[in-house]
């Protein structure tokens, strides 16, 4: 029985493979990790491999966009005018648990000059919603865009190492000791002197 040749698109289908790679990307290496087959994104994306590599030359580019789509969606949540560096932690914590591979692809290649955007992309949310919470009494002033970066990647790192059905619970707990870091500190009032 004959089957029907996939009919090729040309250029005009260059974006929707491309997203088509980076969503499956995602899903693959969150099922087998970093190192999965490059093959198995292709499959997962119904693209061939020479559409694979035309977008993503090599593993890390393919890592990087996918990176760069999650970045896209926090710069969204900073946009909104309702949105607190709480709603990042947790929109943060949900990307990291759905994909724990890529926090490999960043400690293995941190120097790749490809990922150094990344952390200016993500800086500047962190800025944006640490400035908004101060400006609100919600944050101590004290806490500078460099804390906020360093309470992400601890609680990306702590979740790539926690055990698959402890995550949840692992982010809550990492969450609530950050809050409790980074809320303004409220006068200690002196004692009354006893009355006479």
């Amino acid at each position: 029985m004959p089957t029907k040749a996939k009919v090729n698109l040309g250029p005009s289908a260059g974006p929707a493979n491309r997203a088509a790679l980076i969503a499956a990307a995602r899903d693959v290496f969150a099922e087998a990790g970093f190192m999965a087959p490059l093959s198995s994104v292709a499959r997962r994306a119904s693209v061939g491999q020479g559409s694979l590599y035309r977008h993503f030359p090599d593993r890390i580019a393919l890592a990087v966009a996918v990176f760069d789509d999650n970045i896209t969606a926090l710069e969204e949540l900073g946009a909104r005018t309702d949105s607190t560096l709480v709603d990042l932690f947790d929109s943060v914590a949900e990307q990291v648990i759905a994909s724990t591979a890529l926090i490999d692809m960043i400690l293995s290649e941190r120097n790749d000059q490809r990922a150094e955007h990344l952390a200016t992309r993500m800086t500047a949310v962190a800025a944006a919603l640490l400035a908004r919470d101060q400006d609100q009494g919600r944050l101590a002033l004290h806490v500078e865009p460099a804390d906020i970066m360093l309470a992400i990647s601890m609680l990306a790192m702590l979740l790539a190492r926690t055990p698959d059905g402890e995550r949840t619970e692992a982010a809550t707990r990492a969450r609530a000791i950050f809050r409790a870091a980074f809320v303004p500190v409220q006068p200690v009032q002196p004692p009354h002197p006893p009355k006479k």
